[in-house]
């Protein structure tokens, strides 16, 4: 089964129509049908479902983009590898070498599509998806460098939203080489591929079974099928450490679940659900789930945090700095009842620091103290960084070139928990300043762990940022929850405190892709 998300244009054979005589009268112009699709058309995405769900994640990404791209190199950790392509053909061995060639299509691939973004995050992006849905377009997330959204030619656009139009012709396809004693061997995909004693795979051990299919760009992915549950073994000891308290492993084991089945239509473009790097949970080496992480996982089988039957987006990270963000301080989201602003302390540390912070002197005052606030002994709990005229423009690139030196650097508004929202760059001159808001300004600043900061002016072009926290701030800080965990906290009550409202354990009904 293959997906495509087409608009069909009717356009007249030759140069223009030309009426038919027929009889006494005129025929209507012969038109044919040409399709005009938004990207090249890849595997059906199973849904995830049931009591025991198999998500597709992607191992690698973006393989094989061009005839000269990298090899793929796979190798079993012990035991021998098989594999299987569409037509049927197998082969199998300790490992395979896979490289690529050009093949000219048939009948060549007309594109066009109507693109907004990039985005700092998918969840911007999808906010932007689900607009423009709202309007029947069938907008979809990308990602081929950066987070887009591609809708069909010619579809309408929401209010305010600025998008571009692109189009382009394809004419040849890029595709898997099997390299053998007796040489290349091609390869049709998606190619299935099965480790009988796991896949050694960026020094992990992973156990599949594998793919390498077509993703939306004209490349491939390495994709592999694994259990939710058998997921969390790579997942939970890199997120939080497999040391961790057992209820900050419970409660970390309860999120990445959640956050999995949640998130699991953000590669659907592509034929995947999840990717294995910071862009979704960081999923590597399972082997590095200890005995302490196995039981997490075991303890808190099949139960998620939700809201109204549905997993809700649980999101999380580092540390706070002593003062939880709500979600829309974080991204362009709608508010909801269990992303809020607040602070994360003792009732001392809370009486001190109330809410709103939006001053900068309330928020100096913050940054000043720790005592009595959850995950204080987290490295990046408190922190400072420099910001010079050079690095902003670095940073911004061509957005800075309008803009004549000595730039200058403000911070236009805060949200409740005193996190920045919205951070300007202007110049000396006339021009239009830049304007980061939300998720853009840690994704253009890379250097800032957070957004909950001030700006300190050192001279000309040059600031001191003075910040807390590390990471978005939203949901459960990975410090605190260890910092409770270590006060006797159980796992209910860590993900009470961080998710207020949300509900505690299995589903009524078995999971659903969203």
């Amino acid at each position: 089964m293959i997906r495509l998300l087409t608009l069909t244009l009717l356009l007249c054979m030759g140069l223009g129509c030309r009426a038919r005589q027929q009889g006494d009268g005129l025929q209507p112009a012969v038109v044919e049908p040409v399709q005009r699709v938004t990207h090249p058309s890849v595997a059906d995405l199973p849904p995830v479902q049931g009591l025991e769900p198999v998500l597709w994640v992607a191992l690698e990404d973006h393989l094989g983009a061009t005839a000269t791209a990298a090899p793929l190199n796979l190798r079993a950790f012990a035991g021998s590898l098989s594999l299987r392509d569409a037509t049927g053909d197998q082969g199998s061995g300790s490992g395979f070498v896979i490289t690529w060639r050009s093949v000219a299509l048939a009948r060549s691939l007309k594109l066009a599509r109507r693109i907004a973004g990039p985005y700092a995050s998918f969840e911007s992006a999808d906010r932007v998806a689900s607009s423009w849905r709202a309007l029947g377009v069938a907008a979809e997330v990308a990602h081929p460098k950066e987070w887009e959204v591609w809708a069909p030619e010619g579809s309408t656009v929401p209010e305010g939203l600025a998008v571009r139009d692109w189009q382009s012709t394809v004419t040849s396809t890029v595709e898997p080489v099997l390299q053998t004693p007796e040489g290349g061997r091609p390869l049709q995909g998606p190619v299935l591929i099965e480790a009988s004693d796991g896949l050694l795979w960026a020094g992990g051990r992973f156990e599949g079974p594998f793919r390498l299919q077509r993703d939306a760009y004209g490349s491939w992915t390495l994709v592999e099928q694994v259990p939710v549950e058998r997921y969390l073994e790579g997942v939970v000891p890199h997120e939080i450490g497999a040391g961790s308290p057992m209820a900050a492993l419970q409660a970390q084991t309860v999120l990445a679940r959640t956050w999995a089945l949640a998130n699991s239509h953000r590669f659907s473009i592509d034929g995947y659900h999840l990717c294995s790097d910071i862009q979704c949970q960081v999923y590597s080496d399972p082997r590095h789930a200890g005995a302490a992480v196995r039981e997490a996982i075991a303890a808190t089988q099949g139960k998620l945090l939700s809201l109204n039957n549905q997993p809700i987006s649980a999101v999380y990270h580092a540390t706070n700095g002593g003062m939880m963000a709500a979600g829309p301080e974080a991204w362009a989201m709608q508010p909801t009842i269990y992303l809020r602003a607040k602070p994360d302390g003792d009732e001392d540390w809370s009486n001190r620091h109330p809410l709103p912070l939006q001053q900068p002197k309330a928020v100096q005052a913050l940054l000043a103290d720790r005592n009595g606030a959850y995950g204080q002994r987290h490295p990046r709990f408190r922190w400072t960084r420099t910001l010079s005229g050079p690095t902003l423009r670095q940073a911004l690139g061509a957005a800075a070139d309008p803009l004549v030196s000595p730039l200058q650097l403000k911070v236009l508004e805060r949200g409740a928990s005193g996190r920045v929202l919205a951070l300007q760059i202007s110049g000396s001159n006339a021009a239009d300043p830049v304007i980061l808001k939300l998720d853009a300004i840690r994704r253009t600043l890379r250097t800032l762990p957070s957004t909950l900061f001030v700006l300190e002016p050192q001279g000309v072009e040059s600031w001191l940022v003075r910040g807390g926290g590390f990471g978005h701030g939203a949901g459960l800080s990975q410090a605190g929850a260890i910092d409770l965990a270590s006060r006797g906290w159980p796992v209910e009550r860590i993900l009470s405190h961080y998710y207020p409202g949300t509900v505690y354990g299995p589903l009524s009904t078995p999971a659903q892709s969203p």
